[in-house]
């Protein structure tokens, strides 16, 4: 009977086997936490304490593109004067970067 099916034999097991198996996924999560985890809260950090010192006067671009100067500032919320006479209200967290001053002008 044995002719079409090989017998199964069980292998020995290996007692460390169990910790070296989980080796690369130990690997993989180092691997993910310096390329992706960490520079990721590196830059939320830099992009809180922009917000945090966001003053009049200073030139910014919100998240949407908009070039404006900061004519307020309020604890959630801020004015942009982004032509002569037109302002608009935005939260804090949507500004993406700090211009030089001049660029409004120059735009």
């Amino acid at each position: 009977m044995n002719l079409f099916i090989s017998d199964a034999w069980a292998q020995a097991g290996d007692a460390g086997g169990g910790l070296l198996g989980l080796l690369p996924f130990v690997l993989i999560i180092v691997v993910f936490y310096f390329l992706l985890i960490r520079p990721q809260q590196k830059r939320q950090k830099q992009h809180k304490e922009m917000v945090s010192n966001l003053k009049k006067g200073d030139e910014v671009v919100t998240n949407g593109g908009t070039l404006g100067r900061i004519t307020d500032v309020g604890e959630n919320f801020l004015t942009l004067e982004v032509a002569d006479g037109v302002m608009i209200k935005v939260e804090n967290h949507a500004i993406q970067k700090m211009v030089t001053k001049g660029t409004i002008k120059e735009a």
